[in-house]
Parts: structure tokens; sequence; C-alpha cells
């Protein structure tokens, strides 16, 4: 009991915009902190009027506001993390490094596109944001395109998601996830990047994903987690976890049984990390501990295809995006996504798609 409630005293703080529909912001910040076992405080720094439609409308609190509620928080209480989500005035961010600077775990979600697309801070925000904040993150979580937006590049493919992830990181941020890559095919990817260490991480459940909020509550999750000790990957694993058992997968009684899904999310992961190496169903099985059967089972339980079509999709979409934004050869395409031979690789995608690789990048 004492255990307990030293941990529900743990401190986290959540530095971002209000959602009035309860879905995002500070308010599903607080429930998360909350449902976690750590304790909310809080910096408001937007009110704004939204719908399942989108944001109406924004007003920006004023910087001296956004400060003095950060600084009394951490003359108060000092939290042990905290997540900076939705700052959109330039002077606002340059206050509030001179708050948070002396606090160990910081993640940061600067939001520069909302879930509809729209673009939600200006290039002063943003050229703020970089000079003042992403030199203090011990994690940077963004979205590829808001990468892409940062970076002045494309974000297409795996390696792309890791050069860019190289390139924050020089920028001063200790660790960094990029998500919502390879939105085709029916699958998203995201990739932590982090000590030169790189994990990726996958899921064929894009709706569930996109849902409006799940990004705002996986971040304040990872930084609970990181704040209850955990190091930056424990701490996206278990807010990977708590995400999927309480938003991706909370749509059935049914989906809340944790196994099935924790084992597919599992597969996805190992895929992505093997899918260069590694073609056979058998494989996966036994990285994951059980048989093919089961596994089989599980996917289709989960998506409604089998592992051998899951797997070939996601070798197939790393085919033709590569066909499509490289300059490889055919053969090294071949070569680099694991293939014996060029012949192999074009019987299989022939197999998958109809055409042969030929083809298709001429046709692009």
């Amino acid at each position: 009991m004492y255990l307990r409630r030293m941990k529900q005293n743990i401190p986290v703080m959540s530095v971002t915009g209000s959602d009035n529909t309860g879905f995002a912001g500070v308010q599903a910040d607080i429930r998360t902190i909350s449902a976690l076992g750590a304790r909310a405080v809080t910096a408001i720094t937007s009110i704004t009027v939204q719908d399942a439609n989108g944001i109406q409308s924004i007003h920006d609190l004023p910087s001296a506001m956004v400060a003095g509620q950060t600084k009394a928080v951490f003359n108060d209480v000092h939290p042990r993390a905290v997540k900076v989500g939705m700052v959109r005035d330039a002077e606002t961010v340059r206050a509030l490094r001179s708050e948070i600077i002396g606090c160990r775990k910081i993640v940061l979600v600067p939001g520069i596109l909302s879930s509809h697309g729209e673009r939600l801070l200006s290039d002063a925000a943003i050229e703020a944001w970089k000079a003042n904040l992403i030199p203090e993150a011990s994690l940077l979580i963004l979205k590829c395109s808001e990468a892409e937006l940062l970076l002045g590049m494309t974000v297409a493919t795996n390696d792309d998601m890791v050069r860019a992830a190289e390139r924050l990181v020089a920028m001063g941020a200790q660790a960094v996830m990029l998500r919502g890559g390879h939105q085709t095919e029916g699958m998203l990817t995201a990739l932590l990047y982090a000590e030169g260490q790189k994990r990726f991480f996958s899921s064929h459940n894009t709706e569930g994903w996109q849902k409006h909020g799940v990004a705002g509550v996986f971040s304040t999750a990872v930084a609970t987690r990181m704040a209850m000790g955990d190091d930056v990957f424990q701490a996206v694993a278990n807010a990977h976890a708590y995400v999927h058992s309480q938003v991706v997968y909370s749509l059935t009684a049914e989906s809340r049984l944790a196994r099935p899904a924790d084992i597919y999310n599992h597969f996805m992961s190992i895929i992505a990390e093997n899918y260069k190496s590694a073609h056979d169903v058998a494989f996966y099985a036994g990285k994951l501990s059980i048989t093919t059967r089961y596994l089989c089972q599980v996917t289709d339980r989960a998506v409604g295809k089998s592992p051998k079509q899951i797997i070939a999709e996601y070798i197939m979409h790393e085919a033709v995006t590569l066909l499509e934004n490289s300059r490889l050869t055919i053969q090294e395409i071949s070569d680099s996504l694991g293939f014996s031979s060029q012949a192999m690789f074009s019987k299989f995608f022939r197999n998958n798609c109809g055409k042969s690789p030929t083809q298709v990048r001429k046709d692009y």
C-alpha cells in the first residue's frame, strides 16, 4: 500500500492545449497520467473550439500566463517528467525552456500538423522549437510529415526514417520517435531511435492508431512511464501496450482480451526488425514462442489475414517504395530485401501484384 501511494504521488506535467471534446489535449493527459498511477499537474497553452470535424478556432494564452503556470508547478512539486504538446507562440516556446530546463525527462510533441493535416505552427514557432526545446528533449515525437517540414527532406522509406532521426538527434534530442510512416497498403510504421539503436513498430490497425487523441495519449503515457523509472525503450513499449489495450483495441469487449492483440503487435514489431532477412512464418512463430497454427489464428482474428499474407504485404510495400523512390537497381533492391536471387524476387513480386518490378518502375 505504501509503495502504491508513493507512485500515485509521482508528479507528471502536461504543457499543452485544451480540447473541449476531451479526447485529446490536457483533458486526455490528466486522464492518462492518473490511469497509470501518477499525479497530473498542468499548464494550459491554448483554448480550442473543436469537434469531430476538426479545430474551428484556437486562442493562444499569453506567454507570461503559460510560463507562470509552469513556474508555479515547478516551485511547488517539481515534476519527474514533462510532456510538452501544443505551443504555437515563439515567445512562449522560448519562455518555457527557462522553466522546464531543470527537469531531466522531457517528452516533446510539437504538433506541427493536426490529425486532419492542418498546419498549426508558424515558421517562427518552428524555428523557436528547433532552437530552444528540441535540444533539451529526452524524447522527441513527430509524424513523418512533420519531420519532412522540419528537415526539408522526404521521409518515404524505413531508411529515410532512420536518416531523419539521425538528423534530429544531431539537433540535440536524446531520442526520436517518428510516427505514421508507410501509411499505404493498410499499414502504419513507427521508428524509435536512441543511443544509436533503432527499433521499428508496425500495425495494420491504421484506423485505431489514427483516432483523434491517440498520439497525445501515447506521448503522455511515455512521459509517465519515464517518470516512474523506465528507460526510453521500456517507456515506449509500456506506452504501446497501454494505448493498444485502452484506445486502439478498445472497440469491443473481445478486443480487450489482451494476449492475442499483444501477440499480433509483437509479430508486427518483429517483422519490422527482420523483414530484410526473414520471410518464413516459422521464423516469426519461433520468435514469439508459439506455433505457426496459433499465429495464424491470432492474425486472422486481428486483421482477417494469414501471417504469410502480412509478411508478403510488408515486403511488397518496401519493394514498391524502393522502386518508386530510390535509384537502386532491381538487383540491389532484391539483395536489400533478403532474396537469394533477382529471379526469386521477381517471381515473388509478380505473384503478389501481377506485374514485374521493371513494369512497376516504368509505370511510375
